[in-house]
């Protein structure tokens, strides 16, 4: 797969209403053609843009701003000499505003690699100057070209206008007090987002499903949730796990939510490396339902998917699981059955399987187990759901109260001098965090704590790296390490950069998760000197090695990510078709609330496409054997009528992500989740080693609920 631009930059056709065959490359997503400036006439140039190397889906700064490398190929440029007292051609990158103006490096003709920008909107210069030495721009230049977010602009001048937002207001508050504040089924708005004034003809639309509020029947007031608490299970062991109603505080609000055992999130399960528990299971909500033990290679009769390896288990009745934990790490459960309501109310809990080999993990002082998840609420309390199908159903339901372990803010008191290793998981229906440990001052600019990658999904990564912040998609688990070396507070922030779709700009998002209590007493065991090093996992890189004549052979099946609108209102339809012209990697944030609230899953429906056979989700028929490996290409559809970024989770087996866009996986790892971003084109590796019938679904729960899944079938030898 080519991994470089073409020259010129093919344009792409415009939104397909639904896609045949495999989708051309998005060129212009991840390209930028250099046009000449009079002095440059004849010359031409491409700058390719790839994700910079992260262990992550996607690379961003700790402010959420999308890290690139680029690199140039240049083609008739004129003698520097021709043009003055000039000697070299040099690089620049710089945004719209032009300051900074940063030096690339010195350019000839053919291909360079230019380093680094992480700018939102930017453009790239080539200029001719005196010296390779030069750090600020003094010749004359002859190419430029606009990166693909510059493309980006106002869906109607009024949004920019100076008073356009004023005399906005929250929809969803206004309609609440209307209602006077009664939790009822009916449709109360929702929540505006703050600063983004929605499309006048969107906001006169509803869902086209019937509410739903979920709460316990007979009006009774559930008992008060209770924080999670840890259970240990040896070989054989016995859990008895009931799902059912609490009562919860957030944000001021007394909520009605589901919890299994009370617990929010559920119980901790602890468990070694290679065991195996029975798990009882009552169902005491109103939703049939079951529990997926998510990443797990188990067996398959247990996996908890209704319909496809059990009968749901209905209101009041029971099933009995049996979990086999065969690799080490942080995994979680959760129900397959309405997954955006069970999910969204908390229905939700984590596994820490510990590894035979005591040797596995670096020395640290404590290990600490987070979910992050967001609720969406109004004034009355959780948004209704749609009752027929999910709502929510473009972007997915994006919450606006973030919570760890079930709570606003965590809390962590600690050392000075601890090094703490966090098992992080993503519980939220749709929400992509970008995690990172900033200590409270007044330095200007974002400080934050180094951060050890040591291991993700299915296990630890072959080397372990430094990294400013984690990027979380749903369902993905990371397993991190950071030393609080000086006395203070450390606040956990998820800092992103969302689009005013309406107005074509970047929006900044800075929530603060949770703070880190660092003690001026220092911590009794001191881990610091192992902390600086950066361990090479051998025996992962050995296990790895078995599948590495794989990499290179030609590619087995292949999947279209799409999407088939099937009853749009027409305003939500040519909005979509504008937003078309860029699509930024992730739609980190919630910034068309109300767009996204009206449309269900019976107005569109989310597609998995074999292209080989043209057959969609259900349909698609893939069969394999136990011991085969298959080298999988997934394409994110630029051209559907809506893409966007998609966490793809398969099932009861487990697999390596080997490229994006033809750029190599430099430090590899074990995943069950992969994030793929819009317009492009993924390949992975996945190891057949568990009998049964398996599911495939972007783990957006909205997303999966309007048809975003498929079932493929393995034979054991």
């Amino acid at each position: 797969m080519d991994a470089d631009c073409p020259l010129p930059v093919p344009v792409p056709v415009g939104p397909a209403e639904r896609g045949v065959g495999v989708p051309s490359p998005a060129w212009d997503l991840r390209c930028i053609e250099l046009h000449p400036a009079p002095a440059g006439e004849g010359a031409a140039g491409v700058v390719s843009l790839h994700r910079a190397p992260s262990p992550f889906g996607v690379s961003v700064t700790p402010e959420g701003r999308h890290r690139w490398a680029l690199s140039v190929r240049l083609e008739g440029l004129p003698d520097p000499a021709s043009l003055g007292p000039y000697t070299t051609y040099m690089a620049w990158a710089t945004p719209l505003e032009l300051d900074p103006v940063v030096p690339l490096g010195a350019v000839s003709e053919g291909t360079a690699e230019l380093g680094e920008v992480a700018f939102s909107k930017f453009m790239v210069w080539i200029s001719a100057e005196a010296s390779a030495d030069v750090r600020s721009r003094e010749g004359p230049l002859v190419l430029r070209g606009l990166s693909p977010s510059a493309r980006m602009e106002p869906h109607d001048l009024l949004a920019q206008a100076p008073g356009a937002e004023e005399g906005e207001h929250d929809h969803g508050r206004v309609e609440a007090e209307a209602a006077g504040a009664v939790d009822g089924d009916e449709w109360r708005g929702v929540p505006h987002y703050p600063g983004v004034p929605m499309l006048p003809g969107v906001m006169a639309l509803e869902p086209g499903v019937s509410p739903l509020t979920v709460r316990a029947p007979d009006g009774h007031r559930p008992p008060e949730v209770r924080p999670a608490e840890v259970v240990t299970l040896p070989d054989g062991g016995t859990l008895d796990l009931t799902a059912g109603f609490v009562t919860k505080e957030v944000a001021g609000r007394e909520l009605q939510m589901l919890a299994f055992n009370g617990q929010h999130p559920g119980p901790l399960l602890r468990v070694a490396q290679n065991t195996s528990i029975f798990v009882n299971f009552r169902n005491d909500t109103p939703f049939p339902t079951a529990i997926h033990w998510h990443g797990l290679r188990l067996d398959n009769r247990f996996d908890g998917v209704p319909g496809v390896t059990q009968d749901p288990v209905l209101p009041g009745e029971s099933f009995r699981y049996t979990v086999h934990f065969p690799d080490a790490g942080i995994y979680w459960y959760h129900p397959h059955h309405r997954e955006d309501i069970g999910q969204e109310l908390g229905l939700y809990g984590n596994m820490k399987v510990d590894p035979v080999d005591a040797g596995t993990y670096n020395p640290v002082n404590r290990e600490e187990v987070l979910m992050i998840d967001d609720l969406l609420l109004d004034e009355v309390g959780v948004l209704p759901f749609g009752r027929e199908a999910s709502n929510f159903a473009l972007m997915g339901r994006f919450g606006n109260t973030f919570l760890v372990n079930g709570r606003p803010e965590h809390e962590l008191t600690v050392a000075q001098g601890e090094v703490v290793r966090f098992f992080l998981t993503n519980a939220a229906n749709t929400r992509t965090f970008n995690l990172s440990w900033q200590p409270v001052g007044e330095s200007e600019g974002t400080e934050v704590l180094p951060v050890k990658a040591v291991g993700t999904d299915v296990s630890l990564f072959e080397r372990e790296e430094w990294v400013e912040s984690v990027v979380l998609a749903p369902a993905e688990r990371y397993i991190v390490e950071v030393l609080f070396d000086e006395p203070g507070e450390v606040e956990l922030v998820n800092h992103v950069w969302g689009i005013n779709h309406r107005a074509g700009v970047f929006v900044e998002e800075r929530s603060v998760l949770g703070r880190v209590r660092v003690e001026e007493e220092a911590a009794t065991d001191d881990h610091r000197e192992r902390f600086v090093q950066l361990r090479t996992h051998d025996e992962v890189t050995r296990e790895i090695d078995g599948y590495r004549r794989h990499f290179d052979r030609p590619v087995d099946r292949e999947l279209v990510m799409a999407l088939e609108p099937t009853g749009l209102p027409r305003v939500i339809e040519e909005a979509m078709r504008w937003d078309w012209i860029y699509l930024h990697p992730v739609e980190w944030a919630g910034t068309m609330p109300h767009m996204n609230w009206v449309v269900s899953a019976n107005q569109v429906r989310w597609t998995l496409r074999d292209p080989a056979t043209g057959r969609e989700n259900m349909d698609i028929d893939w069969d394999f054997r136990v011991g085969d490996v298959v080298k999988v290409r997934v394409h994110n559809d630029r051209n559907a009528v809506h893409a966007m970024h998609h966490p793809l989770h398969i099932h009861g087996q487990r697999f390596l992500v080997l490229e994006q866009n033809g750029v190599p996986t430099p430090n590899l790892a074990w995943k069950d989740t992969v994030l793929l971003p819009p317009g492009s084109t993924t390949d992975i590796l996945l190891e057949i080693s568990n009998p049964g019938h398996w599911m495939v679904h972007c783990h957006i729960a909205e997303h999966l609920e309007a048809g975003m899944k498929f079932v493929f079938d393995v034979e054991g030898r």
